[in-house]
């Protein structure tokens, strides 16, 4: 069994972790000092070989991004701190326990990309992490580390923080963009609108993930080399998981890829409460396709085995359901919220994410009619193509085939069940429960 490394950062943390005074006792700020010695091509260099994916969702190399910047200058910076797909909550606690360590992968990432205006978008959700981040700004600000000469240099650095409406559509990046230039939270087109080129005012522009940049102090503390050997997979360094659900154990962990999901919900998780069996889980919030124990609970915890089983880790967000779930219902509560956040700019998914909230409210409800599974397969056939991962989108970006998800799930291994809900005219489930439970 592999060797598993796990860190207790996010739950043994000193209650001041979020100041300057203990982030500097930790030799915070140094490799920021270093990076302003190092040029561009030696900084985006350093990056691509340490390996580091982005972890916003997409998995792309960071440092492959950051050598895809038009020439145009100014150029900016933005980190995606929206964080607001169902089940992640990684990000929120580096925000609030130890946003200088963000900020100091800010300054590195910025100096990479002669960038000299940096934005931090946070959901309005986050109150507190929020004021966490704006006053580790402060500090940083008046202690010389932000604004005009960083660390006594002659490079000037500003940082804004700011935060969104609570619009889900706003993690996904040229939303965010328009949100920030106060349009709507609408995605734009790709081509022309790919951030590195025509991004915030339409000028080259990197996005990057709160904890991708998290990463940044300690790629080039350990140097890109060792920082790719912590792992020995395709998928190097570390990252983290949100594990919620049906686990004894759930909460955030650091863990190295190419553990398995068993390692993960019953080695790490504690597995699951009551001794109940496992029954399917998401790997990687609520936008990726379910995972079930009998396919994929031995598959190691990588990319491209993710991305071969027809998945994707996304943001790190695992959520555990047991035998008590019913996957109609739990597949109708994912959907409705993907058609409440559907920002209607598209068709397909305006309306389909509608209709299919509707027909499993229908199954749910006990008035299910047995056409009504391969009608939900139909519309979602109009929004992702062939219902394969990656999606064939009819939309511009990927929150209607998100919805489709849980449709391919029900269809691929819960067609019993649905059949159950149409024949004895509701859940099976919860008929079978006594009066009074839960």
């Amino acid at each position: 069994m592999t060797t598993l490394l796990v860190t207790k950062r996010m739950v043994d943390h000193p209650a001041d972790s979020h100041t300057l005074e203990r982030y500097q006792a930790t030799d915070g700020y140094n490799q920021a000092r270093r990076a302003l010695g190092m040029t561009r091509d030696e900084l985006v260099e350093e990056v691509k070989a340490s390996g580091l994916l982005g972890r916003g969702g997409a998995a792309f190399s960071a440092g492959l991004k950051w050598s895809f910047l038009a020439p145009a200058r100014p150029s900016y910076l933005v980190i995606n701190g929206d964080e607001s797909e169902p089940g992640t909550f990684k990000d929120r606690q580096l925000l609030e326990r130890d946003p200088h360590q963000m900020i100091e992968g800010i300054i590195i990432t910025a100096i990479a990309n002669e960038v000299h205006h940096a934005f931090v978008y946070i959901r309005g959700e986050y109150p507190k992490p929020a004021r966490r981040v704006q006053a580790a700004v402060d500090e940083a600000y008046a202690n010389g580390f932000l604004g005009k000469g960083i660390f006594g240099s002659d490079y000037d650095l500003e940082l804004t923080v700011h935060l969104g409406g609570g619009a889900y559509i706003c993690g996904e990046e040229t939303a965010l963009i328009n949100s920030l230039e106060g349009l709507r939270g609408e995605p734009r087109l790709k081509p022309p609108y790919f951030p590195a080129a025509k991004g915030l005012y339409m000028l080259p522009t990197i996005v990057n993930n709160v904890e991708t940049v998290s990463n940044l102090p300690h790629i080039l503390a350990m140097g890109s080399g060792d920082y790719a050997a912590l792992t020995g997979n395709e998928d190097t360094g570390t990252f983290m998981m949100s594990l919620s659900g049906h686990v004894e154990k759930p909460g955030n962990y650091e863990l190295p890829h190419g553990i398995t999901w068993r390692e993960l919900i019953y080695d790490i998780g504690g597995g699951i409460p009551g001794g109940r069996d496992l029954k399917a889980w998401i790997p990687g919030g609520a936008s990726a396709p379910w995972f079930v124990p009998e396919h994929h609970l031995d598959l190691p915890i990588t990319k491209d085995d993710t991305a071969a089983a027809g998945s994707m880790l996304g943001s790190g967000a695992v959520i555990v359901m047991d035998e008590t779930t019913c996957m109609v219902e739990a597949a109708e509560r994912v959907i409705r919220f993907f058609a409440h956040e559907s920002c209607g700019q598209c068709t397909p998914c305006r309306e389909g994410t509608t209709w299919l909230e509707m027909i499993l409210r229908r199954i749910e409800d006990g008035q299910g009619r047995a056409v009504d599974l391969d009608l939900a397969v139909d519309v979602s056939d109009g929004i992702s193509i062939g219902l394969g991962w990656p999606p064939k989108m009819t939309t511009i970006c990927p929150l209607g085939p998100s919805a489709v998800s849980p449709i391919k799930a029900l269809k691929d291994y819960f067609i019993e069940e649905v059949e159950s809900h149409v024949s004895q005219g509701g859940c099976p489930l919860k008929s079978a429960q006594p009066v009074g439970s839960p």
